[in-house]
């Protein structure tokens, strides 16, 4: 997994409530089987039109928003279904930061073993940005994980808290498959005390 240090990138604004996995990745799309390509299938029924087109009044096909790497949530985003290709849709589509007040549970802990790091800030943090970037197109921002700090020009800079130990994977670029390998030389050593 690509490990997250710093991330800077243009920000795009989905500032809705209760997003759930579902709007993100719908279910017709769950039968690929490898974890690539998803990127194509993201809020599907928001971004095209029955006929295929897009459409022109959803976020991501205005053009200000084109190559957006930052997205500013609403709150409870990720809830509903438990599916990991919620996180993988985001990814591939090129999200490598989603900022909102509240994530469902398990979408939050999803994100970390996809390389994107979720932030949570509070409604009255995240509401003047969102405002900003409305207000100003192509705004970017930067979040640093070492740092624990988002910012943005000309006048943010907030703090935002994580859990250590999620931080570290992040920054290391550790999925579940290698933090298991850095105790590869534990399970060898079992291996061959037993004789398997």
């Amino acid at each position: 997994m690509e490990a997250l240090i710093k991330h800077s990138g243009l920000v795009a604004v989905l500032d809705q409530a209760n997003v759930d996995t579902d709007q993100i990745i719908p279910k017709q799309f769950l039968k690929r089987i490898e974890r690539t390509g998803f990127g194509k299938f993201l809020f599907f029924d928001w971004r095209f039109n029955e006929d295929g087109t897009d459409n022109p009044y959803f976020i991501l096909n205005q053009e200000r928003y084109q190559g957006a790497s930052i997205l500013l949530a609403g709150p409870n985003f990720g809830c509903g279904s438990s599916r990991e290709h919620a996180p993988w849709s985001l990814s591939d589509y090129g999200f490598k930061v989603i900022i909102a007040p509240s994530f469902a549970d398990i979408f939050y802990s999803n994100c970390f073993k996809n390389a994107m790091l979720p932030i949570r800030l509070p409604s009255e943090q995240l509401s003047p940005v969102i405002a900003k970037v409305l207000s100003t197109p192509g705004y970017r921002m930067t979040a640093d994980l070492e740092r624990q700090l988002i910012s943005g020009q000309p006048d943010i800079s907030i703090p935002f808290e994580i859990d250590s130990f999620r931080k570290e994977r992040l920054l290391k670029g550790l999925d579940d498959i290698g933090l298991t390998l850095q105790k590869e030389h534990l399970i060898t050593a079992y291996e061959e005390k037993t004789g398997q």
